[in-house]
């Protein structure tokens, strides 16, 4: 099977498993409305912060969209991983530039994206999905790169977006009308997407011209280019008229009793004059209560580039037209993928949230939904994302032509807006003395299990949850750390083997003892069903 390779891919295969777990910041004054509502702005470079979130969000959420730089050689970004590699330090804190003038650009993209793809892929579901714009820039070396992280075989879609209205009569050769969206399953087997709500459009082709009791319907052709042994004979219509057989070079679907049958029911339509060849009657009540999504979506269905930013400039206040985001997207755009993508209460994530339209959408959609936005640059975090999504979920007034104002009501909620703090870890591989009881028992659990920590850890007990059958245990103090001392409770004592927690009372898996030290013997220990693991050492991730 083809491979993609690229300057410097073997020096960022594992660069997502290098990559510090750092502390998360909530600010309470950033922050807004209920904080208890599930949603989080997270203010800080994606990879670190996909990393720090991993230990709470690991196969939680079901719906990833990502809108990453398109690579056009006009966007500024800068490849900025700290990855071990002379040839990548080499790029570093340069502008990625264009296309003659930077020879190594699509080695920089590929660079940034593998990692953060590779870290993306573990926070979803085992039914989730992911969507990801792109435009012809790095179009075809987008596509196999999510081959190959996420497996050709879970490739669902390539779906064309018409992000414009009109056509550009400035362009050269063609004018550029669409982007790409790439849908890819964590595993298709489990994926099931929803269906999209019928409009007027679609009933309006239903009709009822016999006045059957069963409504309106709609027909279809009874014959099928597929071979088909018993579709080949003579119908003869309510009128008299014989044909002969199905059309040329086709057969009829069914055998003739089965048309029998159809026609008895009153499910053969033969036109007003009962002189027709035959067509089946599809009734509006027994199709799906909704439409399979197509790989066309049309701007007039899920919005372009004009309606994104018309919306942006209704919520936000930019100094000037040159701060104003050149390519957001429109939140019918968004509303479509998450129609047809999660359900309610699931979560929504977009690493490269930007103007936040994918909270915008997923604060209108409602139902328990909730969103984890990531927005590198302070400069758009808190003045453009966090604002816009306090407007729509407070309300605000919409201005309209004629100096007229609209007021729009708020959506509710709220959310945390988040910052990266230091890495749990120091250079030495070391707790840090800034990392809480929480913070710490949160990324044991996950290195333990692979799992996200049941339920918040607050140190009033050493048990910090379960997983198949294992029970897990964290003993560490805030004023010991690094240091196993019996006083502060980090070292595991036969008298605290003794007092530990069971999970139950008919518990009976094994238990796993984090702590600094310990003074059982590794006889007794085995004997109890107990293993214990010192930290840091024994902590993986590290």
């Amino acid at each position: 099977m083809p491979t993609l390779d690229w300057i410097g891919k073997k020096a960022v295969v594992n660069h997502h498993r290098e990559v510090p777990y750092r502390l998360i910041h909530c600010n309470k004054d950033k922050s807004h409305g209920d904080p208890d509502a599930g949603n989080l702005l997270v203010q800080g470079d994606n990879l670190e912060a996909l990393k720090a979130l991993l230990p709470y969000y690991a196969g939680k959420v079901k719906c990833i969209y990502i809108d990453p730089p398109y690579n056009t050689g006009n966007e500024s970004w800068v490849y900025n991983d700290n990855v071990n590699s002379p040839e990548i330090r080499a790029w570093l804190g340069s502008v990625v530039g264009k296309e003659a003038e930077d020879l190594s650009r699509h080695d920089k993209w590929l660079c940034m994206m593998y990692p953060r793809l590779r870290l993306l892929k573990e926070f979803l579901t085992e039914d989730g999905v992911i969507f990801v714009s792109m435009d012809d820039s790095e179009a075809g070396s987008l596509r196999m790169l999510l081959d190959d992280v996420f497996g050709r075989g879970n490739f669902l879609a390539s779906i064309i977006w018409q992000k414009v209205f009109s056509p550009k009569n400035s362009a050269q050769f063609f004018s550029d009308d669409h982007d790409y969206i790439y849908a890819y399953a964590k595993n298709i087997g489990l994926c099931q997407l929803g269906l999209l709500a019928r409009g007027a459009e679609q009933d309006a082709r239903y009709t009822n011209p016999d006045n059957d009791p069963r409504g309106p319907w709609t027909s279809g052709d009874f014959s099928a280019r597929n071979f088909y042994g018993e579709g080949t004979y003579a119908v003869e219509t309510p009128s008299g008229r014989i044909i002969p057989g199905p059309p040329t070079g086709m057969y009829w679907r069914v055998s003739k009793q089965k048309m029998k049958d159809l026609d008895t029911d009153g499910r053969i339509w033969w036109g007003e004059t009962k002189d027709n060849v035959p067509r089946l009657k599809r009734f509006l009540s027994e199709v799906k209560q909704g439409v399979v999504p197509q790989t066309l979506w049309f701007y007039k269905d899920v919005g372009h580039t004009q309606e994104a930013k018309k919306e942006l400039l209704e919520t936000v206040d930019f100094a000037d037209s040159g701060s104003v985001f050149i390519t957001p997207k429109p939140t019918r755009l968004m509303k479509r993928i998450i129609e047809i993508a999660s359900e309610p209460g699931d979560i929504i994530m977009d690493s490269f949230a930007g103007s936040g339209t994918t909270g915008v959408a997923v604060a209108r959609e409602g139902g328990g939904r909730r969103f984890i936005l990531i927005e590198m640059l302070p400069s758009i975090a808190e003045p453009v994302t966090a604002e816009r999504l306090r407007r729509v979920m407070s309300g605000y007034e919409k201005n309209k032509l004629g100096g007229k104002t609209e007021t729009v009501e708020g959506t509710g909620g709220g959310f945390r807006f988040c910052t990266l703090g230091e890495p749990l870890f120091d250079a030495d591989g070391n707790v840090s003395p800034a990392v809480t009881y929480p913070d710490l028992a949160a990324h044991v659990f996950f290195c333990e299990t692979g799992s996200p920590i049941p339920k918040r850890a607050d140190g009033a007990s050493p048990l910090i949850g379960t997983f198949q059958n294992r029970a897990i245990y964290l003993l560490h103090s805030a004023e010991a750390v690094g240091v196993a001392r019996e006083q502060a409770g980090n070292v595991l004592t036969g008298a605290i083997l003794e007092a530990l927690p069971l999970p139950a009372a008919d518990f009976a898996g094994a238990r796993i003892v984090y702590a600094e030290g310990c003074t059982v013997p590794d006889d007794r220990l085995s004997a109890l069903g107990v293993t214990f693991k010192q930290i840091p050492y024994q902590i993986e991730g590290i």
